[in-house]
């Protein structure tokens, strides 16, 4: 057996059958977590900053994790600092609601969130962009295909850990290649080494792209947003949609839901013009969604 070596810090990059990569700036080491971890009912997450306990040879134990920003169920993440959420006017073309669903989970998550309008090359999405910037999102147009936009999104993403998300077929894997060309064949050896045709979404990773940002890749940030539809969700909704916030708390009934009562402060600035009619129509749906959970059902999971 190792004798111990050293005590280390790191984040981890990857989890796999088990085995935590940790890279401590130097070097990756595979590591085991401690059976306490289990006990205590916390499992090590892809994103999560370590302290690790070298045993030599490239392999260490996971001691202690650091306090997170925030930790998503599926795919197991920690410490995402942004969301980026690709949408498109050309074909497909998003749907605001898509857009504004996983919004509101990168607010309840403390997580910021950029909007990126792909394949402005075929369709500027003109709507798209109005609505995002008076909702006061940071938005850029990009084309993978030509280039443009990808400069400007460079220092947005720089020396934070972003996740990309957005509908299928929508551009992600095309604007991460354009982004750094390496990202395609470190994917493909990733997709080689676990099999042809097998598709997990419990094999997540991070990587460093040249210009300064690491991102998070799995495929379950596809669909993550259906494992956080929650019932602190359900109860922070309104805080979640930023433009609501001068309203909030200034509508004549307590506990007002925002969707149809009298004297409602955020319903006057919608018919005011001071919101987007398509984010409120997103906040009632999602609110429609969110209202058959109850209290008892959370506890009982």
């Amino acid at each position: 057996m190792c004798s111990l070596i050293d005590m280390a810090e790191g984040r981890i990059q990857k989890a796999l059958s088990g085995f935590y990569y940790v890279d401590t700036g130097t070097e990756i080491l595979t590591c085991r977590a401690r059976g306490k971890f289990r006990k205590e009912g916390v499992s090590p997450l892809v994103g999560d900053w370590v302290e690790v306990r070298e045993l030599g040879g490239g392999e260490g134990f996971v001691e202690a994790i650091r306090p997170r920003r925030n930790a998503f169920a599926r795919p197991a993440v920690a410490n995402i600092d942004q969301l980026v959420i690709i949408a498109s006017g050309a074909i497909p073309r998003t749907d605001p609601f898509l857009i504004d669903r996983v919004a509101a989970i990168a607010a309840l998550k403390d997580c910021d969130v950029i909007v990126l309008l792909n394949k402005c090359d075929l369709d500027p999405a003109e709507d798209l962009y109005g609505i995002y910037t008076a909702a006061g999102f940071p938005i850029l147009r990009v084309s993978a295909e030509t280039g443009e936009g990808l400069e400007e999104l460079k220092p947005l993403i720089a020396g934070k850990l972003s996740a990309f998300t957005g509908n299928s077929g929508v551009g992600k894997s095309s604007i991460l290649n354009a982004l750094d060309p390496a990202f395609h064949l470190q994917v493909g050896e990733v997709s080689d080494a676990l099999g042809r045709g097998r598709h997990t979404t419990r094999h997540v990773e991070l990587y460093h792209l040249s210009c300064g940002g690491d991102i998070v890749d799995s495929p379950g940030f596809s669909s993550f947003e259906t494992d956080e539809l929650n019932l602190e969700l359900k109860h922070r909704l309104p805080e979640t949609f930023r433009e609501f916030a001068p309203y909030l708390g200034a509508c004549r009934f307590v506990g007002c839901s925002h969707t149809k009562e009298k004297g409602c402060a955020v319903l006057e600035a919608l018919r005011a013009g001071k919101l987007q009619p398509s984010r409120h129509a997103s906040y009632v749906r999602l609110f429609e969604e969110l209202k058959p959970l109850q209290d008892w059902q959370e506890k009982k999971k």
